[in-house]
């Protein structure tokens, strides 16, 4: 328990950009809401969005990868997914008429399964894919970041996924990032890799204002 941290709102997303913009949701990675996400958020804003950061763990986070799989382990999807609903719907009552989620890791993972409810008009998943059992159409443009280095569950490697997704006529980039591993676009813990992460928010704004005006 030492290493938890409490975050700032628990429970409640945080709100960055003016109402009635095009909405971008960002998905927390296993280890929570990290500070980091704060300066992704606002860089988004600056390219034109209303964001919304949610925490999906009840107020807590940590730099622990252990601790991060204990969260992970107690994430309820189906109450993430119907959180990220709730967010796509307020937003649109207040004028969001398209709406991009972005996620990394266990957050890219469910911003692909929230994808394929139609409830998204793009999507951005840092290395995240879904399995041939998990996976069902997505149907809006889709954008891969990936580490040269990662490991992946049997049927959920990324040309597998990429080949599904074309298959079924998703609109899909991949982008491959040299010299790195899982986890390098988290400012927050000690994989980040700050070139590679800035590189690939480049690319995530240019595919959102592309997708979502």
């Amino acid at each position: 328990m030492a290493d938890l941290i409490p975050v700032p709102s628990p429970g409640v997303p945080l709100y960055y950009g003016e109402p009635g913009d095009p909405l971008v949701v960002v998905l927390h990675d296993w280890h929570g809401r990290l500070p980091w996400l704060e300066g992704y958020a606002n860089g988004l804003v600056h390219a034109g969005f209303r964001v919304a950061v949610p925490d999906l763990y009840k107020g807590w986070c940590s730099t622990s990868e252990e601790q991060a799989a204990v969260l992970r382990g107690e994430l309820d999807v189906a109450e993430s997914l119907a959180i990220i609903d709730e967010i796509v719907a307020a937003a649109r009552a207040e004028g969001s008429e398209r709406v991009g989620v972005v996620g990394s890791s266990m957050g890219g993972w469910l911003a692909l399964l929230y994808a394929q409810g139609g409830g998204a008009d793009a999507v951005v998943a840092y290395y995240a894919t879904l399995g041939s059992s998990e996976q069902g159409v997505i149907p809006n443009p889709v954008l891969l970041h990936l580490a040269e280095t990662d490991q992946w569950d049997a049927g959920a490697e990324p040309d597998t996924f990429v080949a599904r997704l074309k298959e079924d006529g998703t609109p899909v980039t991949e982008q491959t990032y040299l010299g790195t591993v899982h986890g390098f676009a988290n400012a927050s813990i000690p994989k980040v890799d700050a070139r590679a992460a800035a590189l690939a928010f480049a690319r995530t704004a240019s595919f959102l204002q592309d997708h979502l005006g």
